[in-house]
């Protein structure tokens, strides 16, 4: 498999783009060293704190009856909701499960590993927004660079 992310086969177009090749998304094959080490990355983030408590959350929600009770709870009536939208077409009614399923919620927000759940999710998409923040800033600053020792050639111009 490594040989075949190495490959990297496709035409390059090099009509109006002074030789600097055109590729397609579904043409781009990740090079064998850059998707090892973003596995490797992958894998430090799964071993991470933020992603340890969420699991441990998770599997204290999964196997917690009354979370589990108000949770098909809330979905009973969010399809209820639709149907006396949609087929009944009965607002009055939506109105009243709608704040049947706010009281639900509310008792669902209270429980503390709810909470506890939350905020490890809110601090894994801080981290993963963070790392992708700094490949971006990183792979930008590296291409200005890049661009300021180089002049571009008269051809493109």
């Amino acid at each position: 498999m490594a040989n075949e992310q190495a490959k990297h086969e496709h035409d390059h177009d090099k009509g109006a783009s002074c030789g600097v090749p055109k590729f397609n998304n579904e043409d781009i094959i990740v090079r064998a060293d850059i998707m090892a080490k973003t596995k490797e990355l992958a894998g430090m983030i799964f071993t991470s704190e933020e992603v340890q408590q969420f699991q441990r959350a998770e599997k204290q929600i999964q196997g917690n009856e009354r979370i589990q009770g108000l949770i098909a709870q809330i979905k009973k009536k969010q399809k209820e909701v639709v149907a006396f939208e949609t087929t009944f077409k009965n607002a009055d009614m939506v109105a009243k499960i709608e704040k049947e399923i706010e009281v639900l919620q509310d008792e669902l927000d209270n429980i503390p590993i709810i909470t506890e759940f939350q905020q490890s999710q809110s601090d894994i998409n801080y981290l993963l927004q963070t790392i992708v923040t700094v490949i971006r800033d990183t792979v930008a600053d590296k291409i200005t660079l890049e661009d300021a020792q180089t002049e571009d050639p008269d051809e493109c111009m």
